[in-house]
């Protein structure tokens, strides 16, 4: 069970709340006692950027355990005042927890009350795009990132706006829980799920997912439960409970490409993460991945990826290959 923990302000943006919790609620569902999710604040109670007024507020916690997340939504440009008495609560409270082994999430403008703390100096950081130059005079020794969803630098993570809170949730629900899990979140919200950051493209975990669509996302989840099995167009099919005809064009209508595709792009994604996590030796990298032996996996590594296996094990920046 990870611990969730709201840091929250007067005003703050409502949105920066509900949306990351409720991924963390559904998250839940799927996986009970995945989470527990607390409320704190400098005070019991208090108004939000709506008008809605929150109550039975707990009190903003003098020690997290290692592993836990603690959320920092953002205020409205109008509210944002370090002179206040409870940003200035929050802020010391921050500091305290600086040596403590907790992530730090940051939601929107809620990365200026980090750096204000003195929390991002040194590291590669965002925030709404209205707020950036905002997040360079209250941190000068952060390195701001423009146009990012989100950023992760030793275990704070700042994204970039309001609804942005969202994608990073189930970016952590995904690294937590597995990415079925993060897609099925996504799919309950009716949002879709992207891989952001400094990353060079979208993870075909996620990848192809951005649809509503129930055929094609109950092949999705077969393929990324199971990427070894013999994945042929009749066994996508079966799965489909379809042809493998009305199979391709449901893939094309909905997920924008062909469900063998999405087998090889989703096969190549689990060896690459396999040769830079493991020690394994290609061949048994391949057999692992789905793939009939290491030549296979590497004529279809040519077609998806730039370079080589090798040079992804060898930490080669790589990217998606264009196509």
């Amino acid at each position: 069970m990870r611990r969730v923990v709201f840091a929250l302000l007067p005003d703050c943006v409502m949105l920066d709340v509900a949306g990351p919790a409720e991924a963390f609620r559904i998250a839940n569902q799927r996986v009970p006692g995945a989470y527990t999710v607390e409320f704190t604040a400098p005070m019991a109670r208090m108004r939000t950027s709506i008008g809605l007024e929150l109550t039975g507020l707990g009190r903003l916690p003098r020690d997290v355990e290692a592993g836990s997340l603690i959320v920092l939504p953002g205020l409205p440009s109008a509210a944002l005042d370090f002179d206040a008495e409870s940003t200035r609560m929050v802020t010391k409270w921050l500091q305290g927890l600086a040596h403590q082994e907790a992530t730090l999430v940051c939601v929107c403008a809620g990365a200026l009350l980090a750096g204000r703390a003195g929390l991002l100096s040194g590291r590669d950081c965002t925030t709404h795009h209205a707020h950036t130059d905002d997040l360079r005079r209250v941190a000068p020794d952060a390195r701001v990132h423009d146009n990012r969803i989100f950023v992760e630098d030793g275990g704070i993570y700042t994204s970039a706006g309001i609804t942005a809170g969202i994608d990073l949730a189930l970016y952590l629900i995904g690294r937590d829980l597995g990415p079925k899990v993060a897609a099925d979140v996504a799919r309950e919200m009716v949002v879709y799920v992207r891989r952001a950051g400094a990353d060079p493209a979208l993870s075909p975990w996620f990848l192809y997912r951005n649809h509503l669509h129930p055929v094609v996302h109950r092949v999705q989840d077969a393929v990324t439960m199971h990427p070894a099995s013999s994945w042929s167009a009749s066994a996508l099919a079966r799965v489909g409970c379809t042809s493998p005809r009305h199979l391709a064009r449901l893939f094309a209508e909905h997920a924008g490409c062909s469900p063998l595709d999405y087998v090889q792009r989703v096969r190549v994604t689990l060896a690459r993460e396999l040769l830079q996590r493991t020690d394994l030796g290609i061949e048994r990298i391949a057999e692992r991945s789905g793939f009939s032996s290491a030549q296979q996996l590497r004529r279809v590594w040519r077609r998806w990826e730039r370079g080589s296996p090798r040079e992804s094990r060898s930490g080669v920046a790589l990217g998606v290959a264009d196509s």
